[in-house]
């Protein structure tokens, strides 16, 4: 994750200085009803009748007290009324760092200084607070397996921060454990959520433009990589660095979307996999990653998927094609401000003859709709979402493990902890 998500908090204040509302808080660990829930373009998450529903109280432990982290307790805090969801209210519970005066400084500045939050000086502290239901993780890609094993073996339920490993098997062996300690673990993919991804979804899927035939995707950013130190994040090969592991997931994100989650693609995993890197000379990561996947078992569909960490994002980071028409997805990628529809005149002319441009906002940056994912999840029992599966995380690092090897990057000897 790398662009700042947008400036939504400001000026929103924290759930803390809001007037409490009138639903009964119940924690998680009292079994309530489970939710009915209902996707508009507008934010609402929740049915109508859940307005009259207790609402679960989440307790959360943060680890790393980076800049992805502040986004996510940034959105935490905030009421979640503000975005018409009354069944879930989150809480930081603890927050963990290599300092107990860093973490102290993370709570004051990005938790609005709340007293009950503990900072922690250790991560293992977090791991063991009895108050923390779900370990959030946002530490560098290489670090992520061990933070996520330690979490579940000490009872937590896990929300990685995507890429959730530097390989596939790193992946499947803590999906293996989680299952094993029947704790809830998933990628924090929160793109997926947003609710303008479930309105590209419905407009790809409700039949007026028919299957899918092209997806362009791509993510890329300037990072001035000549001016930065080799030992930045995006450059460090020892800290996963370079475009596909840190851009990468959001061009793979809407191929998963349009073409995977597809209905005629049947859960079909890409029947050729093709990619090609450029290395960066200053570290060897890669700075410019271009991959291609087909589905051809059910739909007749390539995706073709670019990341690069020396240039400029384009104003439309994301054309979906039909014969019927074009879906075209503004940019950033990550967080779509809007998308249009495009009709043709007929099958294959390439005439427009119609337009539908939709727009979404809402309050925060974005992040609250996975977290509010992350707690009905938990408190329903499962141990994966049924939006975002273990199956499509294993997709995304079964991709990115193959385009690596087509294109000889391979991680420094000691990163990747399991194969």
């Amino acid at each position: 994750m790398v662009f700042d998500p947008g400036k939504g908090n400001e000026g929103v204040p924290p759930v803390s200085q809001i007037p409490p509302p009138i639903d009964i808080i119940m924690h998680l660990d009292t079994p309530v009803p489970r939710s009915r829930s209902h996707s508009l373009i507008t934010s609402s998450s929740t049915s109508p009748l859940e307005h009259f529903a207790m609402a679960t109280e989440f307790r959360w432990g943060i680890i790393s007290t980076g800049w992805i982290a502040s986004c996510f307790v940034k959105d935490l805090i905030l009421d979640p009324k503000t975005r018409d969801t009354h069944d879930i209210v989150h809480k930081v519970a603890s927050v963990g760092s290599r300092s107990i005066e860093s973490a102290q400084s993370f709570i004051d500045k990005h938790a609005g200084g709340d007293k009950s939050i503990k900072a922690f000086g250790t991560y293992a502290e977090v791991y063991a607070d009895p108050n923390v239901q779900a370990i959030y993780i946002g530490t560098p890609h290489t670090l992520h397996y061990e933070n996520a094993r330690d979490a579940l073996l000490a009872g937590k339920h896990v929300l990685c921060e995507k890429a959730t490993t530097s390989n596939a098997p790193e992946l499947k062996a803590l999906i293996k454990l989680a299952k094993e300690k029947n704790l809830f673990f998933m990628e924090a993919m929160w793109t997926r959520f947003q609710p303008i991804t479930k309105e590209v979804k419905r407009a790809s899927e409700e039949g007026n433009l028919g299957d899918p035939v092209v997806l362009h995707a791509d993510l890329s950013g300037d990072f001035d990589v000549e001016n930065i130190p080799k030992t930045h994040r995006i450059l460090d090969p020892y800290l996963g660095g370079g475009a596909i592991l840190d851009l990468g997931p959001y061009p793979m994100i809407w191929a998963v979307v349009a073409l995977y989650e597809h209905p005629s693609n049947k859960k079909a995993y890409p029947t050729k996999i093709t990619g090609s890197i450029i290395k960066s000379p200053l570290t060897g990561v890669d700075s410019s990653t271009s991959w291609t996947l087909n589905f051809t078992k059910t739909l007749q569909a390539q995706a073709i998927l670019s990341a690069s960490i020396t240039l400029p994002a384009a104003k439309t980071g994301v054309i979906i094609r039909y014969r019927n028409g074009n879906i075209l997805i503004d940019s950033p990628i990550y967080k779509p401000p809007s998308f249009t529809v495009q009709y043709f005149d007929k099958p294959g002319s390439g005439v427009i003859v119609r337009e539908e441009t939709k727009t979404v906002s809402y309050v925060g940056g974005g992040f609250c709709f996975e977290a509010d994912e992350v707690a009905r999840c938990v408190r329903d029992g499962k141990l994966e979402s049924d939006t975002w599966g273990h199956d499509k995380s294993i997709l995304l690092m079964e991709v990115f493990d193959e385009v690596r090897r087509q294109g000889d990057y391979k991680l420094p000897e000691g990163v990747e902890k399991v194969f």
